[in-house]
């Protein structure tokens, strides 16, 4: 693995030291999350809502805004 030093203004600084803090991880994994999520790359994160065909539930359909909804806040 690399190390790349990259200069952020003070607001985004403070937003991603929040956010590795909020999620018990470091800065370092945000940035790689961020900067796959970004390029295209494969990312460890993935939506679980993704494999819903797969649930065994039969409301998927009707519940897919709870459902997303739910991912995006974990």
């Amino acid at each position: 693995m690399r190390r790349t030093t990259v200069k952020i203004p003070d607001d985004l600084d403070a937003r991603l030291r929040h956010e590795a803090q909020r999620r018990g991880v470091t800065i370092a994994e945000i940035s790689r999350e961020a900067l796959e999520a970004y390029l295209g790359g494969s990312s460890r994160r993935r939506l679980g809502a993704a494999a819903a065909g797969r649930s065994g539930r039969s409301d998927v359909s009707e519940r897919i805004e709870e459902i997303l909804a739910a991912e995006v806040r974990s």
